[in-house]
């Protein structure tokens, strides 16, 4: 018996084929290969009417065969006439998914004759299964995008919760996003203070110094939708008339997404592929833009949780400074009183008992000076954690802690006067300068075990001028100090003295 649809089993199994595959760029290649092979075809392509929505270009399998040249035509006097090239017969047959093309199903160089009507019956019903797996395809593909990008948002959240610093945040979000775009770098821009925005962070698969410090300047085209918190999508950087910098003729298609949080625009995460890279998809787009949201809520709660606890911080600091005061300050000061009164009850009624005067003499300094390092350390205690110190007294204090990680211990800092009030640039830039020095030429010193520092704003100048004094003693050795506009004091161990106008 003949059979009616001799090639029955061979369209089963290329329809069995087409959906073995959750892969949309696997599933797709299926199509075409069982097509050509259905057919006998020597070339097969899957030609896609919105290639930018799946990110794929045409699908296709060997090259197009060339058309049977011509043959030759017969000698003429007259002038010979360009000869017309066969057209190469097709089968074009569309595939639906739901009620959309997504594109044609092209065939050609059949091996034996043209394609007949039964070719064409087959290659249709492959197709509308082809549509049905595309469509299967697309939703694996989407849901598998979107898991990425949720665990790589829960990954930043994670991370930046973590205690990073600023710095390390913003490369944080700029290295992810990279990675889950598939992008050629990731760039965290922020607002200039002369209304543009510069490239603060960037992630790259090559060295990204060139390209931090890149500055959008004002009145840029695409300047306006940035600082408004709207998302840029751009089809090709390098000539996009919109773009200004400097590096835009290195990327392609890129997006440029707002970092903002309850009104709060924190910067803009720029995502750019290389030229001639492929583009975003809509769905690329949609999951970047709910990451930036996210990344940038995550940044606000990250801030949020460093000031509570540099808060938390400052408020145990500031009751530590309120008990040294409240306790320790009033008891020293009330002790050094009694002893300073005992002095002079003892030198009034003519005591002759020269050792316990002058004993008394140096309890009352010794407690003079602890008073003023106590003062001192309450006010270390009061400077914000984890900040640059902005008053001059705080700027001491750090290159004197400085001094002490390389020293082994503490040098004791003393302030004599109102230097808060009298001090002022630039000479206290030239203090601090000298003070640097000073600490380094003790810390070389061997054996020192004490440095003390002293700043007085209260001590004149030879010739009668207000000036301010810097002294630092070290035990380290025997030596001269250098001093600038004023001499050196000698004893065991090494002094130095600067001074200047006020």
């Amino acid at each position: 018996m003949h059979d009616p649809v001799p090639r029955l089993p061979s369209l089963l199994e290329a329809v069995l084929s087409v959906g073995t595959d959750l892969e949309l760029r696997a599933t797709l290649q299926h199509i075409v290969d069982a097509a050509a092979e259905l057919t006998e075809a020597r070339y097969a392509a899957l030609d896609m009417t919105d290639p930018g929505r799946d990110g794929l270009t045409g699908i296709r399998t060997a090259e197009r065969p060339e058309p049977p040249e011509p043959p030759e035509p017969p000698e003429s006097t007259e002038s010979p006439k360009p000869p017309e090239l066969p057209e190469l017969p097709e089968l074009v047959v569309p595939i639906h998914v739901d009620d959309e093309v997504f594109g044609d199903l092209r065939l050609a160089g059949k091996r034996e004759g043209p394609f007949t009507d039964e070719d064409e019956q087959l290659v249709r019903v492959l197709a509308t299964q082809a549509g049905i797996a595309i469509g299967n395809a697309r939703l694996y593909e989407t849901a598998r995008q979107r898991e990425r990008w949720i665990e790589g948002a829960a990954a930043v959240t994670t991370a930046l919760l973590s205690g990073e610093s600023a710095a390390d945040a913003l490369m944080t979000v700029a290295e992810r996003a990279r990675r889950l775009a598939e992008a050629s770098a990731g760039v965290i821009l922020q607002p200039t203070k002369d209304g543009g925005m510069e490239i603060v962070t960037a992630s790259t698969l090559d060295d990204p110094g060139d390209i931090v410090g890149v500055v959008i300047e004002p009145g840029s085209p695409v300047l306006e939708q940035l600082l408004g918190g709207e998302p840029v999508f751009i089809d090709d950087t390098a000539t996009d008339p919109r773009m200004t910098t400097r590096v835009r003729h290195r990327f392609g298609p890129s997006m440029m997404l707002p970092l903002q949080a309850g009104g709060r625009l924190l910067g803009t995460l720029a995502l750019p592929r290389r030229r001639g890279g492929r583009p975003y998809t809509a769905v690329e787009r949609l999951l970047a833009t709910q990451f930036a949201s996210q990344a940038a809520l995550a940044l606000v709660h990250a801030e949020a949780q460093h000031s509570r606890e540099r808060l938390a911080v400052y408020e145990d600091r500031d009751r530590i400074a309120r008990d040294l005061h409240d306790l320790v300050v009033q008891r020293l000061f009330a002790t050094g009183m009694m002893l300073e009164s005992t002095q002079r009850r003892s030198a009034g009624t003519g005591d002759t008992d020269k050792d316990v005067h002058a004993m008394l003499g140096r309890a009352v300094d010794e407690l003079q000076s602890t008073v003023q390092e106590v003062r001192t350390a309450i006010f270390a205690l009061q400077q914000p954690p984890a900040d640059a110190p902005t008053t001059f007294r705080g700027k001491v204090l750090r290159e004197a802690a400085g001094a002490g990680a390389v020293l082994g211990f503490q040098p004791s800092t003393r302030f004599i006067g109102a230097v808060e009030n009298r001090l002022a640039e630039p000479v206290a830039g030239r203090l601090l300068t000298a003070l640097r020095r000073a600490l380094t030429a003790a810390s070389r010193r061997a054996g020192a075990s004490r440095v003390e520092i002293t700043v007085d704003v209260t001590a004149p100048l030879p010739d009668g001028r207000p000036g301010v004094r810097l002294t630092v003693f070290d035990d380290g050795g025997a030596g001269n100090g250098h001093a600038e506009g004023g001499g050196a004091e000698g004893g065991a161990g090494t002094t130095v003295t600067w001074q200047s106008p006020l």
